[in-house]
């Protein structure tokens, strides 16, 4: 039996992977209050996005995000959604086990949008500076 890292590490990544299949599933169940679907859309869209906010390239914090963001977002929408709810969820999750990685389109425009925004902020802020100086 392996208990190395890379082991955990992967099991703990197909957990997290089940649980946001489940929150989608969630999502829909009319029994979800609506402020849950609104952290559960904004979750499922940037776990499944195929843009991240901090691009895996980077150093150290590339993957900061999804290690750190995307556990918390499915911890506080697992609290939001009645325990019952969640059950079926998992249950039909793990009936209908898809294969491969869905994709969320949506989530990867989200995330391209606040890209673009930061960077017209950067370049009004260095204009900005620029005509202060010079």
């Amino acid at each position: 039996m392996d208990h190395s890292f890379g082991a955990r590490l992967r099991t703990r990544a197909r957990t997290l992977r089940a649980e946001v299949d489940a929150l989608a599933l969630a999502y829909r169940d009319p029994r979800t209050p609506w402020c849950a679907k609104v952290l559960v859309a904004l979750v499922v869209a940037y776990a499944f996005s195929p843009l991240d906010l901090i691009p895996d390239f980077v150093p150290v914090l590339g993957y900061l995000d999804d290690l750190i963001l995307v556990p918390l977002g499915i911890a506080l929408a697992l609290r939001m959604i009645p325990p019952d709810v969640m059950a079926a969820a998992r249950r039909q999750a793990t009936a209908s086990q898809r294969g491969g990685k869905p994709r969320s389109w949506a989530g990867g425009v989200v995330v391209a949008i606040i890209w673009l925004l930061l960077l017209a902020l950067s370049i009004a802020l260095v204009s900005r500076v620029a005509s202060l100086t010079g």
